[in-house]
C-alpha cells in the first residue's frame, strides 16, 4: 500500500469526487427533509464524540480510563477489553457505561496524510463480506478491502468483549463509535456485531467517516435494524472518498455540521443538497483538511 500521497492519486480523487455534481438531484427534490437538530440532540452527542476521541488513546490507557479530558467527561465508563497496536491493527476498546446503560466499542481513527493512501492506493478493491463475520449478508454487498481487513483483525477480541460485557451488566444495548478509518471500521462492526448478535440492539456513531461499500453494502445497511447516525464537519473531504464513480456510497444517517455550527440532518444516501457533504463538497480541493478532527461540538479528535 502507498506510503505517501502521489500525484496520481491527487488526480484520482479529484475525478472519483467529481461525481457528486453530475449525480446532483433537481433542486426541488434535494431540499427535501433536511431538518436542524436541537441544542438537546446535539449535546446527546457528547458521550460518544469523547468515546471516539478516547480511541487514539494506547490499549494501557484506555484500559486504566486514565486519559484525561475524554475520560473524565465519561466517569461512569468501566473498561472490559482493549487491544490494537496502533499500525498493522487499530487501538480499539470494549466497556460499559453506567450512565447510558449500555456496552461502548470504540476504534481508533488516523489523520488524513495516513488516511488518504489508503482511500485511493491503487491496489484498493471492493470485496464481499467475510461469511464468518457477517453472516447471511448480500453476496453482493463489498467492502474496501482495507477496512474490511482493519475490522478483521479485530473482530474476534471486540465480540468477546462484548459477549462478556453483555452478560456481566444485563444490558441489550451496544453503541460502536470511531473517527475517520476508526468509523469505517466501527460500521462494520456495527453491522457484523448485529448479524452475531440479533437479539441486541446495536447503534453506530461514526464521525468524519470516508465511504466504507458500494450501492449494495449502503442498501444492506439501511435495512437491518441498526441505528447509524455519522456526523460530517463542515468542509471535511473524508467523507466523500472514496469517490462515487468508483461504485462507492454512503448509507443514510447523516448529520452535516455547517460552517455557523449548526447541526442537520441530511436524509436518504449521500445527500446531494448544498447543505449536506456531498453537495457541499463537490471535490477534495474545495474542502478542508482542518475541519476533519472537528470540531464537533468543541471536542477534537485525538487523545487528550
Amino acid at each position: 500500500m502507498a506510503s505517501h500521497f502521489t500525484v496520481k492519486a491527487l488526480v484520482a480523487l479529484l475525478v472519483a469526487s467529481l461525481g457528486a455534481q453530475a449525480l446532483a438531484l433537481p433542486a426541488a427534490l434535494k431540499r427535501q427533509g433536511i431538518t436542524a437538530l436541537a441544542q438537546s440532540q446535539i449535546a446527546a452527542f457528547r458521550p460518544y464524540t469523547h468515546y471516539a476521541s478516547t480511541a487514539y488513546c494506547k490499549p494501557a490507557t484506555t484500559l486504566a480510563w486514565n486519559c484525561g479530558a475524554n475520560c473524565d467527561a465519561n466517569p461512569g465508563f468501566v473498561p472490559i477489553a482493549s487491544g490494537g497496536d496502533g499500525s498493522l491493527t487499530q487501538y480499539w476498546y470494549v466497556g460499559y457505561d453506567a450512565t447510558l446503560g449500555e456496552i461502548i466499542v470504540g476504534h481508533q481513527g488516523t489523520d488524513t496524510k495516513k488516511i488518504l493512501p489508503i482511500l485511493e492506493d491503487a491496489s484498493f478493491i471492493p470485496i464481499p463480506l467475510d461469511s464468518d463475520l457477517f453472516p447471511g449478508a448480500p453476496f453482493d454487498a463489498l467492502a474496501h478491502n482495507g477496512f474490511a481487513g482493519s475490522q478483521e483483525r479485530s473482530a474476534a477480541g471486540v465480540l468477546a468483549a462484548v459477549k462478556k460485557g453483555l452478560a456481566k451488566y444485563g444490558t441489550s444495548k451496544v453503541t460502536v463509535t470511531g473517527h475517520s478509518l476508526g468509523a469505517a471500521i466501527g460500521l462494520l462492526d456495527s453491522v457484523s456485531l448485529h448479524l452475531r448478535l440479533p437479539n441486541n440492539t446495536i447503534r453506530f456513531v461514526g464521525y468524519g467517516m470516508p465511504r466504507v461499500g458500494n450501492q449494495s453494502f449502503a442498501n444492506f445497511v439501511d435495512s437491518l435494524p441498526v441505528s447509524v447516525t455519522h456526523v460530517n464537519n463542515q468542509e471535511d473531504f473524508v467523507p466523500i472518498l472514496p469517490g462515487r464513480l468508483l461504485g462507492f456510497h454512503h448509507p443514510s444517517g447523516e448529520v452535516h455540521i455547517q460552517d455557523s455550527g449548526e447541526w442537520l440532518s441530511c436524509p436518504g444516501q449521500d445527500n446531494t443538497n448544498e447543505l449536506c457533504t456531498t453537495g457541499d463538497v463537490a471535490n477534495i480541493f474545495e474542502g478542508d483538511n482542518g475541519n476533519h478532527n472537528g470540531p464537533y461540538d468543541g471536542i477534537e479528535m485525538g487523545c487528550a
